[in-house]
């Protein structure tokens, strides 16, 4: 059987063992509703309250801050139109940017249709909004600011602190979409001057159908969802115990890990573009190289289709993507590549790599050889 080398940490990641675990006992021995008196469920909210605290110190917010939902786009959904519902008195405006994951574009597309409106800030070159234009983009109405910390496609991360302090002296909220950067950088919500945080568990080695959302004390958010009480009624229905468990264990681990693990991958990362770039002509770097994930490397190949590298690179048991995993079987090119100036012929032609614990310098090797034979055939 051919052994597979996983280049698309950015789409999702293994489950560690440790984590794993840690899980196992609640699926079928410690099985209880946590919102049970009894002693099974009693136990099983313990496990969820220790899991919310290992969520909070890891942003270094309050445990009562973190709601637990299914994943990064719940949260996004909740975060923008619970907020955007909540404070539609003070005003209908919101402030994003046109390089956003779909669960923030789509989700501001339907408010628009409700009577929001929405200022779509430009982007540069390397994928950085400008703060001139943020700051001018800020009116009376304007309620919400919602910029990713750092983009999935190209790993540019953006100034958040900065975004963060316009928003404080401005009276404005901002939420950022932290799906990328969670155990990639190191983030303090209040320092960050952050009111709404999203993020996804399977992004950092937990398990899949689970994420969180950070809401700041005192913030205005209006509950999406009618039920129960779960998650002090921002979140009804049963929680995802044993999925909530695995991501307070991921996530301990990954800030744990984090000089040792964010090295290895900026090394790896630094490599490839280097070998990339002396083996492969007529190719273009997409994105930051100054602010930028540490495993995330998207170039483009001038005369050729990202897909088409994709499937030529599955039969040699590589896994890497064109793009948002999210996004798989668009047949336009990248709205974030295009948002930067890329040229769509060059965008067409985009890989992503995103490395991960298990890649080894010589399963870089390998990528870069086949890579290497694959742009050559398909340009010929």
């Amino acid at each position: 059987m051919q052994k597979i080398r996983y280049f698309d940490h950015a789409a999702t990641t293994p489950v560690k063992e440790e984590v794993l675990k840690e899980m196992l006992p609640y699926f079928n021995i410690e099985f209880g509703n946590p919102s049970s008196m009894y002693t099974i469920g009693r136990r099983a909210k313990r496990a969820l309250e220790e899991a919310r605290t290992r969520v909070a110190r890891a942003i270094g917010s309050k445990n009562k801050e973190i709601y637990f939902t299914s994943g990064g786009s719940e949260s996004d959904n909740i975060a923008i139109k619970g907020v955007a519902f909540a404070n539609r008195e003070k005003g209908n405006h919101i402030i994003t940017t046109k390089i956003e994951h779909p669960a923030i574009l789509n989700t501001c597309k339907t408010l628009e249709k409700q009577g929001f409106t929405v200022t779509y800030l430009n982007v540069d070159k390397d994928g950085l909004i400008n703060l001139r234009e943020l700051e001018e983009s800020i009116t009376n109405k304007t309620i919400l600011i919602s910029i990713m910390f750092a983009n999935n496609e190209i790993g540019t991360i953006e100034p958040i602190e900065q975004i963060g302090k316009i928003a404080e002296a401005n009276n404005v909220l901002f939420h950022t979409d932290s799906v990328q950067a969670i155990g990639n950088v190191k983030i303090d919500v209040n320092k960050m001057n952050i009111d709404l945080l999203s993020m996804s568990s399977h992004k950092f080695y937990g398990p899949k159908g689970v994420g969180a959302l950070y809401i700041r004390e005192g913030v205005k958010c209006n509950k999406l969802q009618d039920g129960g009480h779960q998650e002090r009624e921002i979140r009804a229905g049963t929680e995802n115990v044993a999925g909530i468990v695995g991501m307070g264990k991921a996530i301990e681990i990954a800030y744990r890990d984090f000089d040792k693990y964010n090295e290895k991958l900026t090394n790896l990362r630094n490599y490839y573009i280097s070998e990339v770039e002396n083996k492969i002509p007529n190719i273009k770097v997409n994105g930051s190289m100054k602010y930028r994930l540490p495993g995330n490397a998207n170039i483009s190949f001038e005369g050729v289709e990202g897909e088409a590298i994709l499937l030529n690179l599955d039969m040699e048991g590589i896994c890497a993507s064109s793009g948002s995993a999210c996004s798989t079987g668009q047949s336009t090119p990248s709205h974030v590549l295009l948002a930067m100036g890329v040229p769509s012929d060059l965008a067409y032609g985009a890989l992503r790599v995103t490395f991960g614990d298990e890649n080894r310098i010589e399963d870089v090797d390998y990528l870069i050889e086949k890579l290497s034979k694959t742009i050559e055939k398909l340009r010929n």
